[in-house]
């Protein structure tokens, strides 16, 4: 009855054990399969529990039992010993690599931080420098414009000046015109009042020796036959002399300068005329050495066509001293 007790008790506790041993191994195999498959991931640390009944009964076969059991489990432990050692290593591994990663970090966030600094302040230098350079420009712009300004200015005072410079020149050349113009009216006044006091005196000049030649012509008329030959010889001189200046006035008239005339030049015409007075020829009988003058003489005669007073010479004296005159024509003469 009690052995039959007994193994009714063993028989009891032979299922849960075997039930516990096959479970640890269950599990140690599953940890070993996941140990080897797993990636490189911080892994979990197995947590196994072991269930130790403790055992009522200190019979032989509880003790034996329990023996076997204390057996297998120490045959699991030691693999999962193992496997602890080596996960404990791997997470010291990775535990000093995390560190290390850290560190890493850190020393990176620390870089980054200085970069980050000095960035800034590099950026700060470049503001502070565009500021200076942007300064300096508006300073030089500011310089440039009064640069300019003061040569603008320079400029309209120099034309200005220019301008007064000018209009003061002209002033005086206007005054200088002014007074050489009211010169030339009076010299040309003056000029002309000569002309008139010269024409005047030739005039009466004329008369005079008209005059005279009437007077003595009366005189011839009035003598007897002797007396009429001396007068006749002493007034043909004195007539000739007057006809021939009258012949050079009357020429003189109608002379046309050459611009070859010059003084000091002669030139000696031979005139043809009637007893009426009219000139029937003239021609050069000595030239001046100047074609061009000795033409315009030559011309001046023939221009006067006729001298009324050859009429008042008696036909004697005409013949003997003016059918053919030779007269001698001088630049100063003629007017020039």
């Amino acid at each position: 009855m009690q052995q039959q007790s007994e193994r009714s008790s063993s028989e009891s506790y032979f299922w849960p054990t075997v039930w516990a041993v096959g479970l640890h191994v269950l599990m140690f195999g599953m940890l070993f399969v996941s140990f080897a498959f797993t990636p490189e991931l911080p892994p979990s640390r197995p947590i196994v529990q072991a269930t130790l009944y403790q055992l009522k009964s200190q019979s032989q076969a509880t003790t034996q039992t329990n023996q076997k059991i204390a057996g297998e489990a120490k045959k699991t432990s030691a693999p999962q010993f193992e496997t602890e050692q080596m996960e404990q290593k791997k997470s010291d591994e990775q535990k000093v690599a995390a560190a290390k990663a850290a560190e890493q970090k850190k020393a990176d966030e620390v870089r980054k931080a200085e970069q980050a600094k000095k960035a800034e302040e590099a950026k700060k230098v470049a503001e502070a420098k565009k500021v200076e350079e942007t300064k300096k420009a508006e300073e030089k712009k500011l310089a440039d414009i009064a640069k300019k300004k003061a040569e603008e200015q320079a400029k309209k005072k120099e034309a200005e000046e220019a301008k007064k410079k000018a209009a003061e020149e002209a002033k005086k050349k206007a005054v200088a015109e002014a007074a050489k113009k009211k010169a030339a009216e009076e010299a040309k006044k003056k000029a002309a009042a000569e002309a008139a006091k010269k024409k005047t005196a030739e005039e009466a000049k004329r008369k005079a020796a008209e005059d005279k030649k009437a007077a003595a012509l009366a005189e011839l008329l009035s003598e007897d036959v002797g007396r009429q030959q001396a007068l006749a010889d002493e007034v043909g001189d004195q007539v000739a002399g007057s006809l021939d200046d009258l012949i050079i006035k009357l020429v003189s008239d109608q002379w046309r300068r050459p611009p070859s005339a010059r003084n000091g030049m002669s030139v000696e015409v031979l005139i043809e005329m009637l007893p009426d007075g009219t000139i029937t020829n003239a021609s050069v009988t000595r030239s001046s050495g100047d074609a061009p003058f000795d033409s315009s003489a030559v011309s001046a005669v023939r221009s006067v066509g006729r001298i009324p007073e050859m009429q008042q010479l008696d036909r004697a004296t005409f013949d003997r001293m003016y059918r053919q005159r030779r007269i001698i024509f001088k630049p100063e003469d003629l007017g020039l």
